[in-house]
């Protein structure tokens, strides 16, 4: 997730901006998805910080989702 944000800050066009950040947000996506089905399984219900890792994965996906829209809108106009 970390080096496509990087990746997306170096592109070469807004277009080439928008798919590298797509790419973050289905890794962001990807990440929650492996903590739910930890937690489903328990595997770390003794893990203190995992109430903070999925509050963190929610604003994390929040950020990419609205840099994604403030991109599309503004390459529209």
């Amino acid at each position: 997730m970390g080096a496509n944000v990087e990746e997306a800050q170096a592109a070469h066009s807004k277009k080439d901006f928008i798919a590298k950040l797509e790419i973050a947000a289905k890794e962001a996506r990807e990440t929650r998805y492996w903590l739910r089905l930890f937690d489903s399984q328990e595997l770390l219900a003794d893990y203190q910080d995992y109430k903070y890792l999925r509050e963190e994965i929610e604003e994390i996906i929040k950020i990419l989702n609205s840099i994604l829209i403030s991109t599309k809108n503004n390459l529209r106009n």
